[in-house]
């Protein structure tokens, strides 16, 4: 990875930063993306601190919200020309309706519309630094999941983990289509099932008065769940891996491609789901 550019989002914790510290052993420069200045400068104190020569920087942005995201790419143009690895990891969950900045549910906006924008205002320097890899970190929880293209944003009836479980399979589907639609440029994306991983993940929603048995679960996943070091295998893996160059358009598990639900192969929402998406941004892609 000597020379190669990485840029890894929600990397000040979690698989996120087990992905950053390993790109930056290798010897990729690696841009952390993070909304928290503090926590941006303490992950790189945590991952100079195991590799002291770390070409590591972070940049500020909260990818939920539109006009952060375009000012992120603004100034990682600035001072880059290429980038060879971009992981879309930044996600969460949210118990309650929440909007962002631009009025988008919550869920939607980050977990999905933040990857969407991100990876294609970016597409012209992956393209130009061709061979690249985009993953994109979904979920076992997007099977069974459907695409309520009725009331994506679930005003009528929220329900948090259903929520969640939509913008993990959107996930998926955007991987395919951005996969068909990268095909010869030397571009490739796939997905990741990173599995139940013990981290802070859900802790957000512990200040609400919410569902007991929900966030009794969430608990439970930290006791019971897997390292963050093993859950961000397999990022790493298709961020690095000679035997993966050129493999695109696939869901990994364990360093694995396997089968990812039955919707998530549906062409037809997939491309309503994009047109959808570009809509709410205010851009054709």
């Amino acid at each position: 990875m000597n020379g190669k550019i990485c840029m890894v989002t929600g990397a000040t914790s979690g698989i996120g930063e087990v992905t950053a510290c390993a790109l930056a052993q290798m010897g990729a420069t690696v841009i952390v993306v993070c909304r928290n200045p503090e926590r941006g400068a303490a992950t790189l104190n945590r991952i100079k601190a195991v590799i002291r020569n770390a070409t590591v920087e972070y940049m500020l942005a909260d990818l939920s919200s539109q006009r952060e995201i375009r000012q992120l790419v603004d100034q990682f143009k600035r001072r880059y020309q290429r980038l060879n690895v971009l992981v879309n990891n930044a996600g969460a969950l949210f118990m309650t309706r929440q909007v962002s900045a631009d009025g988008i549910e919550m869920t939607f906006a980050l977990n999905h519309l933040g990857y969407f924008l991100l990876t294609n205002l970016l597409l012209d320097t992956l393209k130009a630094s061709a061979p690249a890899r985009i993953i994109n970190v979904s979920s076992y929880g997007h099977k069974g999941a459907q695409m309520n293209f009725e009331d994506l944003q679930f005003r009528q009836r929220y329900d948090g983990m259903r929520a969640y479980r939509q913008s993990k399979l959107a996930n998926v589907l955007f991987t395919y289509e951005l996969a068909r639609q990268l095909d010869g440029t030397g571009v490739t994306v796939n997905a990741v099932n990173p599995g139940l991983v013990a981290t802070r993940f859900g802790s957000n929603n512990f200040g609400f008065l919410l569902d007991g048995i929900i966030n009794l679960l969430l608990r439970l996943y930290g006791l019971v769940g897997i390292s963050a070091e093993q859950g961000a295998q397999t990022s790493i893996h298709l961020a690095t891996a000679p035997e993966v160059e050129g493999v695109t358009g696939k869901y990994f598990e364990k360093q694995i491609a396997v089968a990812s639900s039955n919707d998530s192969y549906n062409t037809v929402i997939a491309k309503r789901l994009w047109q959808y998406s570009a809509e709410l941004i205010g851009a054709d892609f």
